[in-house]
């Protein structure tokens, strides 16, 4: 029987577990980003963090703001900016769609994970979002405990 081929390009870099906490997210995107060379070879070394940051549209073009990229040690004269602003890659239609999500609907664009694709560039997947109230979270967290008791009970036969 032939063993199912992984991809070992595919690499998660960083992923922003508390967005889906938080958020309620009605689509997602993929995209491109931005990067010199520095911050690639730090990214292949796992040094990054988008927890705090978000994408926001400014003069036609998309930025990820406040996205973390650690220093890389081996570079001397080239070294890169750790939270500098990041243009994001999308066709006009996508970025067209975007701005209107923003601007007239009032939702977020919220990074969920970054990482490397099958051919080792790296994309950041872009969450178009709703912020969540208190009363919301709440809803959610008792159908997750709801979910897991039903499960438990499903396969003790109770």
């Amino acid at each position: 029987m032939a063993k199912p081929k992984t991809d070992p390009n595919y690499k998660v870099i960083a992923e922003n577990r508390r967005a889906r906490y938080d958020y309620a997210i009605e689509d997602d995107l993929e995209c491109g980003i931005m990067l010199e060379g520095s911050e690639v070879k730090s990214l292949r070394e796992g040094g990054s963090n988008i927890a705090e940051s978000y994408a926001s549209v400014d003069d036609g073009e998309l930025w990820l703001v406040n996205g973390y990229i650690a220093p890389y040690k081996q570079a001397k004269q080239f070294k890169h900016e750790e939270r500098r602003r990041r243009k994001l890659l999308v066709s006009r239609k996508e970025l067209a769609r975007l701005w209107a999500a923003t601007n007239r609907k009032g939702m977020t664009l919220v990074p969920l994970v970054m990482y490397f694709n099958h051919r080792g560039m790296v994309k950041l997947k872009i969450g178009i979002a709703k912020g969540k109230k208190n009363h919301d979270k709440r809803d959610t967290e008792a159908k997750r405990d709801w979910g897991r008791q039903k499960a438990r009970l499903l396969r003790h036969g109770e």
